[in-house]
């Protein structure tokens, strides 16, 4: 099994098709006192390794957040479908000029006017960890879950398949 992916997983195909075409996702992060902050958030199309990234200002409270607690929460709806999404991950403030060159796009403008040159513009990757979906009112299809142990034990895939656990992490 590749560990560099994220996607690779059972159950992980179904989960990043329900949530490709949802452009707004709801992110929390958790306050350096504990409480818990939520906000939406512009949502690209995960990448090739399955991680979530997210444009931001280098001034706004979620990027002190992460900065204490890396876990994040990001939830996918799309109501007309009945698709429900709910992804928990490890965030990182990513600064690279390139990255935020190639995932730059016009639509993006309506929350940071000054485009991608602004120097207060920086990136969140979230390496997704767990993962569930709903795609009817109700039932739960699948629950996918990420250890750490099942990746250092090396148990493949189908055994963590059948327990309806899957490693998302990388």
């Amino acid at each position: 099994m590749h560990h560099g992916s994220h996607r690779n997983h059972e159950g992980a195909e179904k989960l990043y098709d329900l949530v490709k075409d949802i452009k707004i996702c709801i992110m929390t992060t958790a306050e350096p006192d504990g409480s818990l902050h939520s906000r939406p958030m512009y949502a690209q199309e995960a990448d090739e390794n399955g991680d979530f990234w997210f444009f931001t200002k280098l001034q706004s409270p979620k990027v002190v957040e992460i900065g204490k607690d890396r876990q994040v929460s990001l939830a996918f709806v799309d109501p007309d479908k009945q698709h429900y999404v709910s992804i928990t991950g490890v965030a990182e403030i990513v600064r690279d000029r390139a990255e935020i060159d190639a995932r730059w796009s016009e639509p993006l403008r309506a929350w940071f006017p000054e485009g991608k040159d602004d120097p207060q513009i920086a990136l969140i990757r979230v390496h997704p960890v767990r993962g569930e979906y709903w795609d009817s009112p109700g039932s739960t299809v699948m629950q996918i879950y990420g250890y750490v142990r099942a990746a250092m034990t090396g148990e493949s895939a189908n055994e963590l398949g059948e327990q309806k656990k899957v490693n998302l992490r990388s």
